[in-house]
């Protein structure tokens, strides 16, 4: 569906470009990884891209949130009046994207939002700004991110953010008109990188950091038009040509076709012979003339050289031989906090400090979000690590991560239970595969089909038995939930008024009503009218009395052999959550 497009570049705007480029990047993200072969051939471009960019959307809803604003709410939430200026938002937008950059890729993508960020808050006060601003604004993006590479090399996501650049000079028009020409020109450069580095033309494939920025201009097109723009081939001349768009239906496959994805990693990334064996990131708080010289030696110890940022703080990327000596290198020049050094084909080996839990990991654990206090007990009560969703705050990968780490298992079930949180999960997927976990995501859209398959978990089991198990009992129960409308808004069941109560039946509004009870009544019996036998409520805090009373007994009259079970979920969001298996 198209979005309401945005006139000028203002807060809203970067909010929206952030989000977007968040969906384009978790959608393309495998895909993106599954390209990398340059500088090496890790696999973790699409992750650490990702990544960034979640990092990025993290700091600029905090600051939506300082003026008032719903996490993530979008268009026609208000007049504006309230919004943070524009100059507040790209520099919160390049510093989350500073903090949380990964990878070679991610690092450069960071100090592109910067050198945006520098044009578009030079004027402290301004609202907004027109094409011409975004001309500028890409023009710095693009001269900045060079500018932090100690050896720049065609055929890489330099070029492409050059060429993107170039082709914003040449249009005149409105910042639409400006984004599309950058994203024309991107996407023609990330056509041409195999000719340019020769590790691409001989894998058969573009550039994966180039196809990860022509996801975010792409986003940034969308963003201005309302529309997604034309797919991207990602094989180059020699390989069979993937092409996958920046925006797709979101309409998925409903729950009984779920599938367990990516259970396990192919194994470590084959080194080039000769090349750096580790990969080492910092932050580093240091002087600009600290800096200066720690590029040097940096530049003198390894390759792949990249250091963003500025104003006290930095990103500090670099391919070594000797990861203690680049982080010396650090502490000589400053004070380097947020240390990764990763070992190529073997995980991490440091990790903010790096001391490995002494304690023996389990064999398997399960990893679930959930919505609520009260479901977050019972997951807690049959053996899950949990994570709290609250509403309106989605959690970030890295919590899911650090959950996962708590767990302390080899094997590891995620259960996401949101269809919002699919990308985000699988992100976390990869981060915890490259600390030597196995993890299986299961794709489960609801914490009911949580439930679902925490009934059948065995730990026992081989591991590849239990994902089955877990994923069928997930897939074949069919979730719904009862709310209440926030504004007026175009629904799949009509228009709905702000105080409506909305009955969602496998994520989409079925039932519009004005009475709690009721419209949870008649979405039970749309959902049994199917089948099914065993119902699952799940009752949020501000559910009336006596619905679920209400409901029990319904099941009991109407449908024979059908039993019901409770749980009270706390502060979960949706009044109410159902489930039929």
């Amino acid at each position: 569906m198209a979005r309401v497009p945005q006139t000028f570049f203002d807060a809203l705007a970067v909010r929206t470009w952030c989000g977007l480029a968040l969906g384009a990047l978790g959608r393309a993200r495998e895909e993106i990884d599954a390209i990398n072969v340059y500088p090496v051939a890790d696999g973790d471009t699409g992750t650490n891209l990702y990544l960034t960019v979640e990092s990025a959307v993290t700091a600029v809803e905090a600051v939506f949130a300082g003026h008032g604003a719903r996490p993530g709410a979008g268009f026609g939430d208000g007049s504006g009046d309230d919004w943070p200026l524009l100059a507040d938002t790209v520099r919160a937008m390049a510093h989350g994207a500073l903090i949380g950059a990964r990878g070679n890729s991610g690092t450069i993508l960071a100090q592109l939002l910067r050198g945006m960020a520098q044009v578009l808050a030079a004027d402290e006060d301004t609202a907004h700004t027109d094409g011409a601003g975004l001309r500028l604004a890409l023009r710095q993006a693009a001269d900045s991110a060079r500018q932090a590479v100690a050896h720049p090399v065609e055929g890489t996501v330099l070029s492409v953010a050059s060429a993107a650049a170039d082709a914003a000079q040449e249009a005149e028009g409105d910042c639409a008109t400006v984004a599309r020409a950058a994203y024309e020109g991107a996407r023609t450069a990330l056509a041409a990188t195999p000719a340019q580095l020769t590790v691409l033309e001989r894998a058969g494939v573009v550039d994966a950091g180039g196809r990860g920025l022509v996801a975010v201009l792409g986003a940034l097109v969308e963003t201005f038009t309302g529309e997604a723009p034309a797919a991207v081939a990602t094989a180059g001349f020699t390989g069979h040509a993937r092409v996958q768009g920046d925006h797709e239906d979101l309409t998925e496959p409903r729950a009984a076709s779920l599938e367990a994805v990516g259970e396990c990693s192919d194994g470590p990334a084959e080194l080039e012979e000769g090349g750096p064996a580790f990969e080492v990131i910092y932050l580093l708080e240091a002087e600009d003339t600290a800096v200066v010289r720690l590029r040097q030696r940096l530049d003198d110890l390894g390759d792949s050289l990249v250091v963003v940022g500025g104003d006290g703080l930095w990103n500090v990327h670099v391919h070594v031989n000797d990861a203690g000596a680049a982080v010396e290198a650090g502490v000589e020049a400053g004070r380097p906090h947020r240390i990764r050094i990763t070992h190529f084909g073997q995980g991490d080996v440091h990790t903010r400090g790096g001391e490995r839990p002494p304690r023996e990991r389990t064999q398997r654990a399960v990893v679930a979000v959930v919505p609520g206090e009260g479901l977050a007990g019972l997951y807690t009560e049959a053996g899950a690590t949990t994570v709290l969703a609250r509403p309106g705050e989605a959690p970030a990968s890295g919590e899911l991560v650090e959950a996962v780490r708590r767990a302390h298992a080899r094997e590891v079930v995620l259960l996401p239970n949101d269809a919002e949180l699919r990308h985000t999960a699988a992100a976390a997927a990869e981060q915890a595969r490259a600390d030597g976990v196995r993890v299986a995501l299961i794709p489960t859209r609801s914490a009911v089909q949580g439930i679902a398959a925490l009934a059948v978990h065995q730990p026992d089991r081989r591991f590849d038995e239990d994902v089955v198990a877990m994923t069928s009992a997930a897939g074949a129960t069919r979730y719904a939930e009862v709310a209440v409308a926030e504004r007026q808004s175009w629904t799949m069941a009509g228009i709905c008024q702000a105080g409506d109560v909305l009955g969602l039946v496998d994520g989409d509004v079925a039932v519009i009503g004005s009475d709690v009870t009721a419209t949870a009544a008649s979405v039970l019996d749309r959902m049994l009218a199917a089948g099914g036998e065993l119902v699952t409520l799940v009752l949020g805090d501000e559910a009336p009395d006596g619905v679920a009373e209400h409901l029990e007994a319904r099941v009991r009259e109407a449908y024979l052999a059908v039993d019901t079970v409770v749980y009270r979920g706390g502060r979960q969001g949706a009044l109410l959550l159902i489930g039929v298996e």
